[in-house]
């Protein structure tokens, strides 16, 4: 290579640098997200759902807000929600967030071996689902425990799947927290990312076919975006015109990565739409009446033949990635308060009693009550076993419910697993 004709040596082209991406702050950093725009609440316009993408491309790059310093609801895409549905609302993000609280005290007392949260994100998923259809499938990733919350779903069955006792449906064949209920149109999450991007394009085209009236949704993080998966997704939503909803959380950090590494500091994760022929959305993601209404936009926008939505929220992940995760090694302690655009729980409370509809002593009544809730449902749930505790699904169900008649191989491994057992616990009934 060094003696090719302008190559290194003698030649007198520049060199070469390559660029690898930094985040603005490290731990020890002061943090100042001045250089985020904001706009103005209610200053975006809200577009006709049949609407060609690229008229509206502008709103790839703009932020849609509904809820303004005065914590009042501005401009078109303020989806009027009356103070009803708006304390639903509230209440499932509240929900959430003490559900997330316990299963994190429960984590780091050995009852689970991890758990992921969600603090500061709750909008992207209770606003979300309470935007959609209750059948509408949801392909989630491994934050929108809100959906199933939103959707009704037992909260001791989540702790079930948690702990992977023996009330788990799944008999303990997925991570904790990767939970699936077909009842509540709730596909299974997996631990691979983005493999849920065209799993849900697929499943929407199918419902086209068939003529349904079902759109689908699915959730993935910005990090995921640099899969190959999302992209695959993309192209044959935008082929096809599949009925579906493409939802980006841009919670700005990919584990202890930040969205650079995934294209943010280039442009914007909603306007990957564009190069797609999709309609693209970037919105607010702690404000929760933009999401309902730009999830509720997208959702008529599929349901009228009109196309498919991708939609980066724009958000930030309060907590660690996970209960293995640290982020004070990566990034500065003063982000999570310096975000701009606040707490999704506190905005929306703000607003119902900006409104008269609320006030802080209800507001801390329900909070008692969402924790006793969650309380009381994992006390239940401990009833059935915590990780360890010798409180599982039968061993023989290790081969069940894959074929509908056992291979041979299989039932030579059963057969020898029962004989082991036989050994290791004389006169213990084998398959227990």
């Amino acid at each position: 290579m060094a003696d090719r004709p302008g190559g290194a040596g003698g030649s007198n082209k520049p060199a070469l640098a390559l660029h690898v991406p930094e985040p603005k702050y490290r731990p020890g950093d002061t943090a100042d997200f001045s250089h985020i725009a904001i706009p103005p609440a209610g200053a975006q316009p809200k577009p006709d759902e049949a609407v060609e993408p690229k008229e509206i491309s502008a709103l790839a790059y703009d932020l849609i807000r509904v809820l303004g310093e005065d914590d009042r609801a501005h401009g078109p895409w303020d989806p009027k929600l009356d103070a009803d549905t708006l304390r639903t609302m509230l209440r499932n993000m509240a929900l959430v967030r003490a559900f997330d609280e316990r299963m994190f005290r429960g984590q780091r007392q050995g009852k689970t071996s991890f758990y992921m949260k969600c603090t500061g994100e709750e909008a992207t998923s209770v606003a979300a689902a309470m935007a959609l259809a209750s059948d509408d499938m949801v392909f989630p990733s491994y934050r929108q425990q809100g959906v199933l919350i939103t959707r009704g779903y037992p909260l001791i069955e989540m702790i079930n799947q948690i702990y992977s006792n023996k009330g788990d449906k799944l008999k303990g064949r997925q991570l904790p927290i990767m939970y699936s209920s077909r009842e509540h149109s709730f596909f299974s999450i997996s631990g691979n990312l983005a493999t849920q991007n065209p799993q849900a394009v697929g499943w929407a085209m199918a419902s086209a076919i068939k003529g349904d009236s079902r759109i689908a949704a699915t959730w993935v993080g910005e990090g995921s975006t640099a899969e190959g998966d999302f992209h695959s997704a993309c192209l044959f939503a935008t082929v096809y015109n599949a009925p579906v909803i493409l939802n980006v959380i841009n919670n700005q950090w990919a584990i202890s990565s930040f969205s650079g590494f995934a294209g943010s500091e280039r442009t914007t994760f909603a306007a990957r739409a564009l190069g797609y022929g999709l309609a693209g959305l970037r919105v607010d993601g702690n404000d929760a009446l933009a999401v309902y209404a730009s999830q509720r936009w997208a959702a008529n926008r599929a349901r009228a033949n009109a196309g498919p939505t991708l939609i980066e929220y724009f958000t930030y992940r309060a907590e660690g990635h996970s209960t293995s995760d640290d982020p004070s090694g990566y990034r500065s302690a003063q982000e999570r308060e310096e975000w701009p655009l606040g707490d999704p729980i506190n905005r929306l409370k703000k607003h119902l009693i900006a409104l008269g509809e609320w006030d802080e002593d209800r507001q801390s009544a329900m909070d008692v009550e969402c924790a006793e809730l969650v309380k009381a449902a994992t006390k239940e749930a401990e009833k059935n076993g915590i990780l360890g505790h010798g409180m599982h699904h039968p061993f023989r169900t290790m081969f069940q419910d894959v074929y509908e008649e056992l291979p041979w191989h299989l039932e030579e491994q059963a057969a020898q697993a029962r004989r082991e057992r036989e050994i290791k616990w004389p006169g213990v009934e084998p398959w227990t």
